[in-house]
């Protein structure tokens, strides 16, 4: 298969934004690891632009690149995809992400935590349960954002497996019944309605937790695309049909959007005041569509740059997954050490964002020229 550099550019784009909602996550009430103390429901709004499909996307374009990985030969796949996910992970739950959960515990502890960093990381790497306020206790050792990275190791071996087991023929045939499947309106009605069926069955039984156990909604939706990615990188048909519906999804994902943030932001329902259980099932059923057509519209537009290769996307796309390792990191430091300067949301989320980016490609530009530390980033060695 040739390399297909649109979709590199959505991964690219893609964990950008993912940096700029982590960002977001330190302004808005949504609970995470440190919170301003401007957090409000000012940018809600715009972090459901991106909350129902950007996880999802970034699973489908990794589907597609475990069939390209896979198609490159199936001897020594699964060693070669642990090293290159399993390693990081390891490393990032040790080293990486200890301070979020260090100044998650100072800002939220009762009382706070005083006993230092070193004191902390002892107790971490003991598995210390009694981080708790109220009910909630802290899980340690913890992989924070990096359960992406966990999950999708899942998948890939779930696949590999299910690859191995089957005869190649009846694999084919499947492949072949699922292209045809996925051609014309199809691109869009049945990822649509996978998407709906798992969040009207699953999302008010199993509330997201990022754990792999008992998180069954998020592995309804998120294996699902998954394995969409997977079948569709040798599904022509798929890919022409999402670039000529780009216009009618584009334009359906930006109602459903307006519909989602009325229900979640426009409204007077709360746990007192509920909403109705058809309005709710209704919700869930545009929350679904919200996810599809975006990534639709996204992948139909993008179609265009399939041989658009530079050599900035060259540059980009082994920085990704390096600087997604880091960033969050990155941000939650910064912005816990940025509160007693007290500066105005606006200047202090814009400094956020480019310290980050600066110190993650910094980063990046040491961690590729040493050769022990390649692998603990993803990187070949």
């Amino acid at each position: 298969m040739t390399r297909r550099y649109d979709l590199d550019w959505i991964r690219v784009i893609a964990f950008g934004v993912l940096v700029l909602y982590h960002v977001g996550m330190y302004y808005v009430s949504w609970d995470w690891h440190v919170k301003s103390p401007h957090a409000g429901r000012t940018l809600e709004p715009l972090m459901l632009l991106s909350s129902p499909w950007r996880l999802s996307l970034l699973f489908l374009v990794s589907g597609v690149a475990t069939c390209y990985l896979l198609d490159r030969g199936a001897q020594g796949f699964m060693a070669s995809r642990s090293k290159r996910l399993l390693l990081p992970l390891l490393f990032g739950m040790l080293v990486i992400v200890v301070p979020q959960a260090y100044y998650e515990v100072v800002e939220k502890l009762p009382g706070g935590y005083h006993d230092g960093y070193l004191a902390f990381y002892a107790r971490y790497l003991a598995a210390d349960p009694d981080f708790c306020r109220d009910d909630d206790c802290l899980a340690l050792p913890t992989w924070n954002h990096l359960w992406f990275v966990a999950y999708l190791w899942c998948y890939t071996a779930l696949l590999w497996f299910g690859q191995r087991l089957l005869p190649a023929a009846r694999t084919m045939a499947l492949a072949d019944r699922a292209c045809a499947a996925l051609s014309g309106y199809g691109a869009l009605l049945w990822p649509i309605a996978v998407l709906a069926l798992a969040r009207l069955l699953l999302v008010a039984r199993f509330e997201s937790t990022h754990a792999l156990v008992h998180d069954w909604y998020n592995h309804a939706q998120y294996f699902f695309v998954f394995a969409l990615g997977f079948i569709a990188a040798r599904c022509s048909a798929f890919w022409q049909s999402l670039a000529r519906l780009r216009w009618l999804a584009l334009w359906l994902a930006l109602a459903s959007y307006l519909f989602v943030v009325w229900y979640f932001q426009g409204n007077a329902f709360s746990d007192a005041n509920p909403p109705p259980n058809a309005l709710r099932l209704l919700q869930r059923i545009v929350w679904a569509i919200n996810q599809w057509l975006s990534i639709a519209a996204i992948c139909g537009f993008a179609f265009r740059w399939r041989n658009a290769d530079s050599a900035a996307l060259r540059y980009l796309v082994p920085a990704v997954f390096p600087v997604y390792i880091l960033h969050q990191t990155v941000i939650v430091i910064f912005a816990h050490h940025l509160k007693p300067v007290a500066l105005a949301p606006a200047l202090e989320g814009l400094l956020l964002i480019a310290v980050t980016f600066s110190l993650c490609f910094g980063a990046y530009e040491v961690i590729r020229r040493v050769s022990w530390l390649r692998p603990l980033f993803g990187l070949r060695s």
